[in-house]
């Protein structure tokens, strides 16, 4: 009997044990700001440095460890999307811009490499809330702001997202690469033409700062 005891008593203490080397190990669950730049354009076969137009992106992000150095990060933000093309004819030269705005949830496994170093990726989701388009140019006449009917885009944009950051305490700083897989525009017919507008996917770098609570 006393021989049980002890038994019970023993296992007891390696079952605590155990459970302070995990807690020790493995930080707390936390929740953050994050916001940042967007440098975005729409691209159609290959993704370059043109038609860049500058944004912003904020919103909530969670830091769920798995492990001491893993985590899961799910995210949700408001983000500026689009892209601004300069143009230069015969007849005028402008600048139009597309402004697409986006909730987006991005889900990210997370690993420190090195103290406070780290990298990420995933998969995100976002939907798209408003969209607008506007024109500036030498001839008044071209000049206008207009409201893109969202029935013509495709709702939701979906891709790949992969970046780096540095982590001081709570607070933070990182670059992020989104990579956008869906086309921004739906297909359409006009006059038994088919076609896309706009036709081209989300690419979107980010530039942007943490703070953990």
């Amino acid at each position: 009997m006393k021989s049980s005891r002890k038994a019970t008593t023993v296992l007891a203490l390696l079952i605590g044990l155990l459970m302070s080397a995990q807690d020790n190990s493995t930080p707390n669950a936390k929740v953050g700001f994050k916001g940042g730049i967007n440098l975005s354009n729409l691209y159609v076969d290959d993704v370059d440095d043109e038609n860049v137009l500058t944004g912003f992106n904020a919103g909530l992000f969670f830091d769920l460890p798995l492990s001491k150095n893993v985590s899961l990060q799910p995210e949700v933000s408001y983000t500026v999307k689009g892209a601004e093309v300069t143009y230069d004819n015969l007849l005028v030269s402008g600048t139009t811009k597309y402004r697409l705005n986006y909730i987006e949830v991005p889900v990210l496994l997370k690993a420190t490499i090195l103290p406070g170093f780290n990298i990420h990726f995933g998969p995100y989701a976002a939907f798209l809330v408003d969209a607008k388009i506007t024109n500036e140019s030498t001839n008044a006449t071209f000049n206008f702001e207009q409201n893109i009917d969202k029935s013509d885009l495709n709702t939701i944009d979906a891709g790949l997202a992969l970046g780096t950051g540095i982590d001081l305490g709570n607070f933070g700083i990182g670059v992020r690469y989104n990579y956008g897989l869906t086309k921004v525009g739906k297909e359409q017919n006009y006059a038994g033409t088919t076609y896309t507008f706009p036709n081209g996917k989300n690419s979107v770098l980010n530039i942007y700062a943490t703070i953990k609570f």
